[in-house]
């Protein structure tokens, strides 16, 4: 599976933003639109869908919000992976710079 990019952002008055949560369930609603349509037979599609899943349920999703909250008002831009590395979900923040 190739790793979910989550790249959350603050709103402005010009661009509105999302938080991280509100984009792995974006993702996650798309993944399932997605199997409903082609009836469950796309494997990469539940892996994802699977991952979104476990991450939204995660404990361990709240801590990352908190961090890319603070990291976003900092004025650094984030990123989110998640992926699987040995049968297990993983996820990863990146500052990808600071504006």
């Amino acid at each position: 599976m190739e790793p979910i990019n989550l790249e959350p952002s603050y709103s402005t008055a010009q661009l509105p933003g999302k938080c991280l949560k509100c984009l792995a369930e974006q993702k996650l609603n798309s993944c399932l639109r997605l199997l409903l349509v082609a009836e469950g037979e796309n494997m990469e599609t539940q892996e994802r869908y699977a991952a979104l899943l476990s991450f939204l349920q995660s404990p361990e999703s709240k801590n990352l919000r908190d961090e890319t909250e603070k990291c976003l008002a900092e004025g650094k831009e984030v990123k989110v992976q998640i992926y699987y590395q040995e049968g297990k979900i993983k996820c990863e923040l990146r500052l990808e710079r600071e504006e």
